[in-house]
């Protein structure tokens, strides 16, 4: 079913995943721990059913065909595996070390996301 959608449309919604997927890990610090897929999914409903502009325009009985819910879960597993297997760039990497060594911490990161997040967390050390 999610491959009937237009093309415009499967945009939207990859990347509503990407961005709340990524928001998510943020709040939790990008912490393995305190990852649940549940509440992602959560946070993923509240912004489609709130914010998402995309989401009104998908006929409501494919919203609750269950067809359909399992196409979104493969994309969301999708998008997920894609995120967390993109590496940090050369510039990420050299800019991070660059500012731990200047701060003295080891903070790790192991995708070019979470670099964003640590990239963004050292910056604001640096700062105060």
């Amino acid at each position: 079913m999610f491959k009937d959608l237009s093309p415009n449309l499967k945009s939207s919604i990859t990347r509503s995943i990407t961005q709340t997927f990524e928001q998510y890990m943020s709040d939790i610090e990008w912490s393995g721990e305190k990852f649940s897929i549940d509440d992602y999914i959560a946070s993923w409903r509240e912004y489609i059913t709130v914010k998402a502009l995309w989401y009104s325009k998908i006929p409501e009985e494919m919203k609750i065909d269950p067809e359909f819910h399992e196409d979104l879960a493969q994309r969301i597993n999708e998008i997920i595996a894609r995120i967390l297997s993109e590496p940090p760039s050369e510039e990420q990497i050299v800019e991070i070390q660059s500012m731990q060594e200047e701060l003295d911490t080891h903070y790790e990161y192991h995708c070019k996301a979470e670099a964003v997040y640590i990239d963004t967390l050292l910056k604001k050390y640096l700062e105060a």
